[in-house]
């Protein structure tokens, strides 16, 4: 009897990875890092598994200009701490994105990737920016149109 039945098992070799361009303004934190999320986690593609990174590249812009909700600027708390006794620092969600809104939303993406290895290499492959320039043009020459996530047809 044939072991395989046409049964098709995902490999690193299966995985090619696209380039998709999102940007970020007038949408809300939570809902566009959740599709963040899901593309570098390859969700979206038929040959996903949680074992393989099977995600695409992310280029997120405009990162400034996101929609938060609610009071969430004045009430939501980052925490770290450096170890030391007193060493705990705060920061709201308002002063974060004052001072650095590309970590506001890499903080978000990343609460929702996986908490191990393959996690942080999905992570890596997100790249924010503040307003519409980016240096990844080169990823999207190829292609028909730069804000779709089409391939490179043979």
């Amino acid at each position: 009897m044939n072991k395989q039945n046409n049964k098709f098992n995902t490999s690193i070799k299966d995985v090619k990875s696209e380039w998709h361009i999102i940007d970020a303004s007038n949408q809300s934190l939570g809902r566009v890092s959740s599709e963040i999320a899901k593309i570098l986690q390859g969700k979206h593609k038929a040959i996903y598994v949680p074992y393989i990174d099977t995600g695409d590249f992310v280029v997120v812009i405009n990162a400034e200009k996101v929609k938060i909700t609610g009071k969430k600027l004045e009430q939501k708390t980052y925490y770290r701490h450096s170890g030391y006794p007193g060493g705990i620092k705060q920061k709201t969600l308002g002063k974060m994105m004052n001072e650095s809104p590309i970590e506001a939303v890499k903080h978000s993406v990343k609460g929702m990737l996986p908490k191990n290895t393959v996690g942080r290499k999905m992570l890596s492959k997100l790249k924010i920016y503040v307003g519409d320039k980016h240096k990844h043009q080169a990823q999207f020459k190829s292609k028909k149109d730069p804000g779709t996530s089409t391939t490179k047809e043979d």
